[in-house]
């Protein structure tokens, strides 16, 4: 349950955020490569700072804590490591085109994918998890039938959403048998940090660095670093099936409703009944 609570908040921040960065780079305002500059740079510091400022079992018994890097985890981390390049790359330019809810409800395909890995790395999955993913899956089906996806985009988000199975799989790997939360993911975002700030620099002129002296942007940012910081760490409180269903869900949720309000998206109604389902089968999930 507390994995689960940790998500909420990290949901509702990351969709403030880039609800805001979605409409910043729509007006022009940032460049695709600023944008992810600005969603990974707090993470990174909050992460890097958590790793001195935290203690071994500050959370829990066991919790690992500080810094702690095991050079054995690096046939698993450097993949991680590129696909995670390729994920905040797709994921940034995914952000921009495609629908709020079209990237919420497409981001479910990851779920069912990683109830499989769960399965084969022996963690404990039952009938009533398999009866969530269901659900879930059907009310995918329910949107699409009823055309309350837009196809502008989905092709970026449908790639994000398996990639992250091969992301979130070797975090929790490597979370669960060599680094601690801090060193897999500051030095994993650290990395992203660099790249996107190469990149905006490089490719459109423009230093993301200045961005952060702008009050939007510096929200944008910092609410971006905090839900990455707490989503981090959810997933050490729960099998990477249970805690990726809660965020995917609450994810449709904010984004449905941002979707709704600020861009004007239809077939809302559509939505909610999809929503609801994916709700039900959340609850079959968690039990």
């Amino acid at each position: 349950m507390f994995g689960i609570l940790l998500t909420a908040g990290a949901a509702l921040a990351e969709e403030i955020s880039v609800s805001v960065g979605k409409w910043e780079a729509t007006r022009g305002k940032e460049s695709v490569f600023s944008l992810g500059f600005l969603s990974y740079f707090w993470v990174t510091l909050f992460l890097l700072a958590f790793a001195f400022l935290i203690p071994k079992d500050f959370f829990a018994p066991g919790f690992p804590g500080g810094f702690v890097f095991n050079m054995a985890s690096l046939p698993t981390f450097l993949p991680r490591v590129g696909l995670e390049i390729l994920q905040a790359l797709a994921g940034a330019y995914a952000l921009v085109i495609a629908d709020r809810s079209t990237v919420g409800f497409l981001h479910i395909i990851t779920i069912p994918l990683l109830l499989v890995v769960d399965v084969v790395l022996s963690y404990s999955v039952g009938m009533p998890q398999i009866a969530g993913m269901s659900l879930i899956i059907a009310s995918l089906v329910l949107i699409f039938i009823n055309h309350g996806i837009k196809r502008r985009g989905a092709w970026l988000v449908v790639f994000c959403a398996v990639n992250a199975v091969a992301t979130i799989s070797l975090f929790k790997y490597d979370i669960t048998h060599f680094n601690s939360v801090e060193a897999e993911q500051g030095i994993v975002n650290l990395v992203l940090v660099i790249f996107f700030f190469v990149m905006a620099l490089a490719k459109t002129n423009q230093n993301p660095l200045r961005m952060l002296a702008h009050p939007v942007f510096f929200i944008q940012s910092f609410l971006m670093g905090a839900g990455g910081s707490v989503m981090s760490f959810a997933y050490y409180f729960g099998t990477a099936s249970v805690i990726a269903s809660a965020k995917r869900a609450l994810n449709i949720l904010f984004a449905m409703f941002s979707g709704n309000i600020y861009f004007h998206e239809k077939k809302f109604w559509v939505k909610v009944v999809s929503f609801l389902l994916i709700v039900i089968g959340l609850v079959f999930l968690a039990r």
